[in-house]
C-alpha cells in the first residue's frame, strides 16, 4: 500500500501520530567504480584535494541529517547516530556502508540510503578532474531493523 497517497490519489506526509516510538535501524550501501589509478591516488593519499573519504564520510553524515529537506514527504528525524564506512575493494571500486539510529515513530531508510548517495556523489566531485568515467551503482537498503514491518534483510549480491 502506498501510504504517501490520500484517498484521492494525492502525495501527501503520512501522519506518523499515533505510531510506537521504537528502536530503528537501516543500513544502506552504494558503489563508486574508477579507474585504479584513481583509486590508487586515494588510498595513498596523493590526491590533491586532500583526505577524499574523510570528506565524502563527513558529507555522508551531514546528508544523512538533511535528508527532510531533500525528499518532500520525509520526516524530519532525530538521528542518534549516523556511520558512514568507506572503503577500496579490489583496485577499481569504493564500497560505502551508511548506518542510521533513532528511536522514533518512522525508520531511518531514506537517511541511509541519501547518506551513502551522498558520500559517493563526494568521491566522484572530488575526483572528476582526474577520472570523469567514475559511475555510481548499486544503492540499496541492506538492512532495516524496527516499526511495525519489522526486519528486512537484502538478498545477498
Amino acid at each position: 500500500m502506498l501510504t504517501h497517497l490520500d484517498s484521492q490519489g494525492r502525495a501527501n506526509m503520512v501522519d506518523v501520530t499515533d505510531k510506537a516510538v521504537t528502536f530503528r535501524e537501516a543500513t544502506a550501501e552504494a558503489f563508486v567504480r574508477m579507474l585504479p589509478e584513481t583509486l590508487q591516488m586515494i588510498v595513498s593519499g596523493g590526491h590533491p584535494k586532500g583526505d577524499v573519504f574523510a570528506v565524502a564520510r563527513i558529507a555522508g553524515i551531514q546528508a544523512a541529517k538533511k535528508t527532510s529537506d531533500l525528499i518532500p514527504l520525509c520526516h524530519p528525524l532525530m538521528l542518534t547516530s549516523v556511520k558512514v564506512e568507506i572503503n577500496s575493494e579490489g583496485t577499481d571500486q569504493v564500497r560505502i556502508v551508511a548506518r542510521c539510529k533513532l528511536s522514533g515513530q518512522t525508520g531511518v531508510e531514506m537517511e541511509a540510503l541519501t547518506a551513502a548517495s551522498v558520500a559517493a556523489l563526494t568521491i566522484y566531485d572530488m575526483c572528476k578532474a582526474v577520472d570523469r568515467g567514475m559511475v555510481i551503482e548499486g544503492v540499496r537498503v541492506l538492512e532495516k531493523l524496527g516499526g511495525k514491518s519489522g526486519h528486512f534483510q537484502a538478498d545477498a549480491r
